[in-house]
């Protein structure tokens, strides 16, 4: 459920960009212009709470549309939108258990979640860097195929192993209600990447976990909403078929685990 930059509404030529426009917002939020001041707000959220402002985030999203109805006259350089206005904008950050540096970030805009995010801080962790943001907007309740999607972004550049593989075959297995690996499924796809990268020793000649879990929620037969429970079969799938016994930061079951707590807050 990524949120892409705002396009120029279809509505007419004399409609800004508004909130419901662009995040799965409700009320008269959904209804209010994105405005210069409202972005501001954002942007400087973002770099209190985390130091720089992240790439396809909240604040670069809302900029984009601000501009926009600024460029085209509909809204004021220094205006602010009523509720943002009033009830202003808020970024919070949660520790992803048993991955250290790794951050749950969710930004909001009137008291309502627009975005939501994994931000690596551990020591060469950054928004330039691949695996330091992934920027997923998570406004309803994240799949398990969702999950595995996400962790295409915070570690899509590893080379797909063993681990991974259980931890994939346990989440398609949880979300089917089965233990089979499905025929053609992402289980299937994981495991015979793993088993071809053990030949390999180059890592860029390795399948990485970004290729095959990118569209994982398009190639389950069935889907379900994250659950603890699912989270921690998952994480111990990955450990036990782990030589370190330990879960990979920002992988699979880190990525279960994120879904999982953001369900449950929800």
């Amino acid at each position: 459920m990524s949120q892409n930059q705002p396009t120029r509404p279809v509505r007419g030529q004399e409609q800004p960009i508004r909130y419901g426009d662009v995040f799965a917002v409700s009320g008269s939020l959904a209804g209010e212009a994105i405005s210069p001041r409202d972005a501001a707000m954002m942007q400087s959220a973002e770099n209190r709470a985390l130091g720089q402002t992240p790439q396809g985030g909240a604040a670069s999203v809302m900029e984009s549309a601000a501009m926009w109805n600024e460029q085209c006259g509909l809204v004021g350089h220094e205006q602010f939108s009523d509720t943002p206005g009033r009830q202003g904008v808020s970024v919070t950050q949660t520790d992803i258990p048993g991955c250290p540096g790794q951050r749950l970030v969710t930004e909001f805009v009137a008291g309502q979640a627009v975005g939501q995010y994994f931000f690596n801080t551990a020591p060469g962790g950054g928004a330039d860097e691949a695996g330091g943001v992934a920027v997923e907007m998570w406004t309803d309740k994240v799949s398990i195929g969702e999950a595995l999607e996400a962790a295409a972004t915070t570690a899509g550049n590893k080379p797909v192993d063993a681990s991974d593989a259980a931890a994939i075959q346990a989440a398609e297995a949880t979300a089917a209600g089965a233990n089979a690996v499905t025929p053609g499924g992402v289980a299937a796809a994981a495991q015979a990447a793993a088993a071809a990268n053990a030949l390999k020793y180059r890592d860029d000649e390795k399948t990485k976990l970004g290729d095959v879990v990118a569209d994982a929620s398009v190639w389950m037969a069935m889907d379900k909403e994250a659950t603890r429970e699912d989270a921690e079969r998952v994480v111990a799938a990955e450990m036990r078929n782990n030589p370190e016994l330990r879960a990979h930061p920002g992988g699979v079951g880190a990525s279960m685990v994120a879904a999982a707590r953001l369900n449950q807050e929800r």
